[in-house]
């Protein structure tokens, strides 16, 4: 399927679930990323769930990188310019939703991108090859192919992987992992 049929097709379907579901798939979610070998790092970047979209709920990841004491990066993202900034998450950190609906910090301890080691990614869909399919603006792309070439790159996602996204481009990012609510698919052969 192309990339325009999957969001399609994944909105519908996230559309189904209920709150109680989205919650009890995304702490499963969360479960499976305790299996990974990802937390010996310090900066942790996550998004914050845009609950109208119905998006992974990433409060179970957060309790997770707070426990284990971990430095918790959130994004502001630039709508002129397709460009996203990052923030420290602290205590004193005040988030409001944006014209989007999207959860950002209002100011902080900036982070620069080359201080990320690992990245939990939204996305609507992902293939067997590590392609992920967002909402289609770019942001994590340009994002990603501005970190380290080390940063471990997780999608997250509530369903199973898609076979084969037909038009992948050059500048399309590939995972290293995506996380299901049942499964680990593993992209990084190094």
């Amino acid at each position: 399927m192309t990339k325009s049929e999957l969001r399609k097709k994944y909105k519908t379907l996230r559309n189904t679930l209920s709150t109680t579901r989205i919650d009890d798939l995304s702490m499963s979610v969360a479960n499976q990323l305790l299996k990974l070998p990802v937390w010996e790092f310090s900066f942790y970047h996550i998004f914050l769930a845009i609950e109208e979209k119905k998006e992974v709920n990433t409060d179970y990841i957060l309790n997770i990188l707070s426990g284990k004491d971990k430095n918790i990066v959130i994004s502001k993202s630039d709508f002129k310019t397709g460009l996203m900034s990052h923030y420290l998450l602290t205590d004193n950190t005040k988030i409001k939703k944006n014209s989007y609906n999207i959860p950002e910090p209002v100011d902080g301890i900036e982070i620069l991108n080359d201080k990320i080691d690992v990245v939990f990614i939204p996305l609507l869909a992902f293939d067997s090859q590590g392609n992920r399919v967002g909402y289609g603006k770019g942001f994590y792309d340009r994002f990603l192919a501005d970190c380290k070439p080390e940063t471990i790159k997780i999608g997250l996602s509530l369903f199973a992987a898609e076979t084969e996204i037909k038009d992948v481009f050059e500048s399309d990012v590939k995972l290293d992992y995506c996380v299901t609510p049942d499964k680990i698919y593993n992209f990084s052969y190094s």
